[in-house]
């Protein structure tokens, strides 16, 4: 019955995304998952100074080979991250559980750490991973 509700989810989504796709901002995920709250809970916890780097999350699918059915990919960039996790998808300097698994770009729970300088994002790629496993995910990237 859970997997019914939750392809119900999904069928109902794609259709509200479908008639109402340009006036659905660009943070807000396409996959219903329940553990995004605590994403954005995690998120929060980190700040930085103003710079050119930018801090992103993608959603990785496991739905097919594991009982938690997502993990988080952690990663930085000078590129915006529509533009990077594109260039991930692409097979441009390329991780391979995002070529391989990414779902979507989740820019809701970092979109405060975006334009941040270089120096504080390697820091808090690496602590924003280890934090969200600490949390129970799945994490991949975060170096």
């Amino acid at each position: 019955m859970r997997g019914d509700l939750f392809m119900n989810i999904d069928a109902a989504l794609e259709m509200l995304w479908s008639r109402a796709a340009a006036s659905i901002p660009d943070w807000l995920p396409m996959t219903y998952f329940e553990r995004l709250p605590s994403l954005y809970d995690v998120a929060a916890r980190f700040t930085a100074a103003r710079g050119r780097a930018n801090i992103y999350l993608v959603l990785l699918d496991y739905r097919d080979s594991r009982s938690d059915p997502f993990g988080i990919y952690v990663g930085m960039s000078s590129r915006t991250p529509q533009l990077r996790f594109d260039q991930h998808k692409a097979g441009i300097r390329a991780a391979g559980s995002v070529l391989k698994r990414g779902l979507e770009l989740l820019t809701g729970p970092v979109q405060h750490l975006q334009h941040i300088a270089r120096a504080e994002a390697a820091s808090i790629e690496e602590r924003l991973a280890e934090a969200l496993r600490a949390d129970g995910w799945l994490v991949h990237g975060g170096h």
